[in-house]
Order: structure tokens, then C-alpha cells, then sequence
């Protein structure tokens, strides 16, 4: 599949990426993006953002059950730094035993719909990218023969 990107796409994405590289805007060698990239980015996060997207408000053991291979202690501190960055609300509800529920924000919720994009792309190119990398295995297997 064939993508174009036309004159004026073209002219938004170059005045974006000035905007972004432009020093005036933030701190010399911060990136803006890092941050929110490296927290979704890591092993657990993206997986308890979609889970809380798809069950909605979710109790810890809910939770854990649906994210194979997490320790409640990894849960934990993923769930903490997801409601400190805002994309997660805890419900602390006083009963006996205590019920602790958690539920995406709605910047969470935005955010799911970006990485459902993501996500859209990754399947739409997926053959493409395995292709690509057995391609460039088998080019790289021949150079190290030689």
C-alpha cells in the first residue's frame, strides 16, 4: 500500500517537526515526547491502558488477572506512575476487606485512541515489516560470510 502525503500534509508535518526542534520552545535537550514514549513505551503500562480501555473501571485482582505475567508488585507501581502521569483515577472505597478500583482519565482515554491508531498501523503493515527484516537478515547473513 502506497502512501501519499499531499503539499499542504507535507507543509503542516515540516512546520510541526520546526516547532519541536525549535530550542525557544523548551530546555536544551528535552524532549517533549521522551517522557510520554518512555511511559507507554514500557513492558506493562500500554497493556493496563488498554485493558482499563477495554473493561473499563477495574479492580487490582481484575487487573492482574487480565495482564498475563505481571507481579502484583509490578502492577502496583505501573498503576502508580499511570495515575501519577494523570491517565489512571484510583476509587478507594472503605469497606472491609478494602476495594480499590481503577479507571482510565479522560487524557487516558485519549491517549487509548492514539495508541488504537498505532495499533491500526502496526497491523496494516505488519507483513510489510516482517518482509523488511528478513530482507535485511538475509542481506546482513551475507555480508558477515563474506
Amino acid at each position: 500500500m502506497e502512501v501519499t502525503i499531499n503539499e499542504t500534509q507535507a507543509n503542516t508535518i515540516q512546520e510541526k517537526v520546526k516547532t519541536f526542534f525549535d530550542p525557544n520552545n523548551h530546555p536544551a535537550g528535552f524532549c517533549p515526547v521522551k517522557d510520554v514514549v518512555d511511559r507507554i513505551g514500557d513492558k506493562w503500562s500500554l497493556l493496563a491502558i488498554l485493558n482499563l480501555g477495554y473493561g473499563g473501571r477495574l479492580r487490582f485482582n481484575q487487573l492482574k488477572t487480565q495482564i498475563e505475567g505481571i507481579s502484583q508488585r509490578m502492577l502496583t507501581v505501573t498503576l502508580r506512575s499511570l495515575e501519577r502521569d494523570g491517565l489512571v483515577n484510583r476509587y478507594v472505597y472503605a469497606e472491609v476487606p478494602p476495594r480499590v478500583e481503577y479507571e482510565l482519565t479522560p487524557m487516558g482515554e485519549k491517549l487509548l485512541v492514539k495508541v488504537w491508531e498505532l495499533a491500526d498501523w502496526a497491523i496494516e503493515y505488519k507483513a510489510q515489516i516482517l518482509e523488511s527484516r528478513a530482507a535485511y537478515d538475509k542481506k546482513a547473513a551475507k555480508k558477515t560470510r563474506s
